[in-house]
Order: structure tokens, then C-alpha cells, then sequence
């Protein structure tokens, strides 16, 4: 029998690949969970069950919710990425992750074939698939979902043919959680104009005083709260548990697809929205104007190429390169507060903050040059401007 690797989730889509690639295409099955910080024992317990019950030959979880931060997460903070100034790419930058410990762990077993459960109307079906292509390009690649155009009706009625009756009750709403926050999909989200309600979001809002806190970053590094240092992974899921009950990080993101259609998806990210505007207002303290430019402009292709399934191009290595070596003087404590369903980013304190008063207080003092200094200054700035007045003047007053 020749080997499949699946991506599994347990849950339909995957149930009908693992059983129709055994019992109908005649594969080995080896069934794969990828863990980015999203699953808790007890869930990864249950799907291990099921999976069996159906008969895959192995089963194996891949925990990589360390390499997600490393290779993924600690990037998008470093770039403050919110897609179209609002996504922080919770469920993409997820999937690329997934998608790279699927194909090492196919390329680890030998398999001849890899499959995944995406049908052919989302960006995961394209994720997948490049990321096998381009890591394991002599392995085969199947998705039996998007293949056979199936509806969820025909998925159920195969595997109830096939003895196999399991409770695949629609939910009213789709919840994927990882590490980066939890997307949110259902029938508000498949129109232009209606907003998640209340009950549809994972986290109920149960705090309502403020609560202060303080982030730590070291070079650009976000590396605890209020005093207590500790790895990032760490420092990530203690600001999730305290700013998600304020209902904070929620937003419904409205962009381009990489199939070329327009979609919305709901998503609560409290830490991660949190941590990226503390960030950045720390790096406008302490880094130049030209350096928040051009990181501005490269972190925008880095999350839209990111988005469109582009993580192992190379010129992703070379964007995080210098966002890495940006982050030299990014250290520093940022104050936020917390209210019900929104935050305030208060303040900074860095030995490296730019805005020094020795060197002036804006719109009050200067301590490094005088009234003179600016009259030449001005005068050799606007040089150009007024040359081009002077030389084009008769242009402008015949108003061609």
C-alpha cells in the first residue's frame, strides 16, 4: 500500500478524506493534527480517538507552536502587520505553519502522497498546496473535498454508506483558535453589511474596570507584563487571558482573497491587536522617521505576501532581516489600559526614546539651534520648490 500523509482536524472534511482515501482510493493513511497553540489536551485527546475509529493507520500530533512564534509571529510584531490596517493574519499566518510540519513530516515518513481537507472555494486550498509544492514537489497532492466538488450534504451521506456515524452537527459558527487569536465565520459574515452579534464570539465579556497594564519589550521582543519576565509564547497567552474578557482584538476584516473574490471574517485577537499597537508606539519613540517608513512599506508587502501563501519565498528572509535588524533600540515599557471592548496605549519609557528633552520640547523649546539656524535652514529646504514658482510663474497665471 503506498502512504498518505493527511492533514487532520477531526473534523468533517477530514473524517470523509481519511476514510475515502482508505477505503476507496486503497491508501495507507497516516493522519497528522499540526498544534499552533489553538487545541487543548483533552481536544487533541478526542480527535486522536477518532481518528482511529476510522481506521488510519498512525496517528501523531506535531506541536510546533514554538516554531509558529519563531518563524512567524515574532515577524508580524516587528512589523506591527494588521491586513488593511486591521487583520493581525490570525488564521494565514497559521496555516503556512501547519502547512511547512505537514510536508516535513511527510518528507519524514516517506510518503507518497500528502492530502488536505480544503475545498475549492477558500485560500487555504492555495496555502496547502504551495508550500507542498515547493517542499515536497516529488510527493502528490490530494483533496479529495475540492476534487470531488463535494457539498456537506454528500460528505455525510458517504460516510453514514460507510457504517461510520459520527455527530457532525453544523454549528451556527465556524471557530478556529491558535495562538494569533480566533477567526469567527458564519452567516453574518457571508454578506456585506451585517456585524457578529454578541453571542457568536467565543470569549463572553465578563470584566468592566479598567485594568492597567505593562508590556515589556526587548528589542522588539514582547517579553512579559507588569515586571515578570518570561518567554514571548508565554508572555502572549497571560495577555490573552486577561484582555480577552473586555472584549477587545474583535473586528470583522474585509479583503481580497488570493482566488481573486473579496471575503469577511470575524476574528478576536485581543493580545495580538494589543501588542502590535503597544509596539508600535514604541517604535515611534525610538526609532527614525525614515526607518518607520521604509519598515512601513516592506511590513505591508511582508503581511500581503504572507497572506497569499508566500512564507517560503526568499524574499521573505530578506524582509525579516532587516525587520530584525530594526528592532536594535525597540526596548522599553509601554503602558495600556484595558476597558470593555476597546484599550488605550497611554505612554512609554526607553532609553532610547527619541523624544529627549535636552535636545527640545516640541512647540515649546529648542536646546540645538537657533531662530538664524532655521531662517537657513528653511531657505535651502524650499530652495527647489521656489525655483520651480519662479521659472513656471507665467504657466500658473495663464492657468494652463
Amino acid at each position: 500500500m503506498k502512504k498518505v500523509v493527511l492533514a487532520y482536524s477531526g473534523g468533517l472534511d477530514t473524517t470523509y478524506c481519511a476514510v475515502y482515501l482508505s477505503r476507496v482510493l486503497g491508501l495507507e493513511v497516516h493522519a497528522v493534527t499540526v498544534q499552533t497553540g489553538g487545541f487543548e489536551e483533552e481536544e487533541l485527546e478526542r480527535i486522536r480517538e477518532r481518528a482511529f475509529e476510522l481506521g488510519v493507520s498512525s496517528f501523531e500530533v506535531v506541536d510546533v507552536t514554538q516554531q509558529y512564534y519563531d518563524q512567524c509571529i515574532r515577524y508580524l510584531i516587528y512589523g506591527n502587520v494588521l491586513k488593511n490596517s486591521v487583520y493581525p493574519l490570525s488564521v494565514s499566518a497559521e496555516r503556512m505553519v501547519q502547512a511547512i510540519a505537514v510536508a516535513d513530516y511527510a518528507a519524514k515518513t516517506g510518503a507518497d502522497f500528502v492530502a488536505h481537507g480544503s475545498t475549492g472555494a477558500g485560500n487555504d486550498q492555495v496555502r496547502f498546496d504551495m508550500v507542498f509544492q515547493g517542499k515536497i514537489p516529488g510527493v502528490g497532492i490530494l483533496t479529495p473535498i475540492r476534487d470531488n466538488r463535494l457539498s456537506r450534504e454528500q460528505e455525510l451521506k458517504f460516510l453514514e454508506e460507510q457504517g461510520i456515524r459520527m455527530d457532525f452537527a453544523k454549528a451556527q459558527y465556524s471557530i478556529n483558535k491558535g495562538l494569533w487569536g480566533t477567526s469567527v465565520g458564519g452567516k453574518e459574515t457571508l454578506n456585506s453589511k451585517d456585524y457578529l452579534p454578541e453571542s457568536a464570539w467565543p470569549t463572553e465579556v465578563t470584566q468592566t474596570e479598567p485594568l492597567h497594564l505593562t508590556l515589556h519589550f526587548d528589542r522588539g521582543v514582547f517579553i512579559g507584563l507588569n515586571d515578570h519576565p518570561t518567554d514571548p509564547v508565554s508572555a502572549i497567552r497571560e495577555l490573552q487571558a486577561l484582555a480577552q474578557p473586555y472584549g477587545v482584538g474583535r473586528d470583522i476584516h474585509v479583503g481580497d482573497t488570493i482566488i481573486g473574490i473579496k471575503g469577511r471574517v470575524g476574528f478576536e485577537a485581543a493580545a495580538p491587536v494589543v501588542i502590535i499597537k503597544a509596539h508600535h508606539l514604541l517604535e515611534k519613540h525610538t526609532l527614525t522617521k525614515w526607518q518607520l517608513q521604509w519598515k512601513e512599506q516592506l511590513s505591508t508587502f511582508y503581511g500581503n505576501w504572507l497572506h497569499e501563501g508566500m512564507m517560503l519565498d526568499p524574499v521573505m528572509r530578506n524582509i525579516e532581516k532587516f525587520l530584525e535588524d530594526s528592532q536594535k533600540t525597540v526596548t522599553g515599557k509601554v503602558f495600556v489600559t484595558l476597558y470593555p471592548y476597546r484599550f488605550t496605549v497611554t505612554g512609554i519609557e526607553s532609553d532610547h526614546d527619541l523624544m529627549n528633552s535636552k535636545f527640545g520640547a516640541y512647540g515649546e523649546m529648542n536646546n540645538s539651534w537657533d531662530g538664524n539656524d532655521v531662517k537657513g535652514f528653511a531657505k535651502i529646504f524650499g530652495n527647489q520648490v521656489a525655483i520651480y514658482g519662479k521659472v513656471n510663474q507665467a504657466l500658473e497665471e495663464s492657468g494652463i
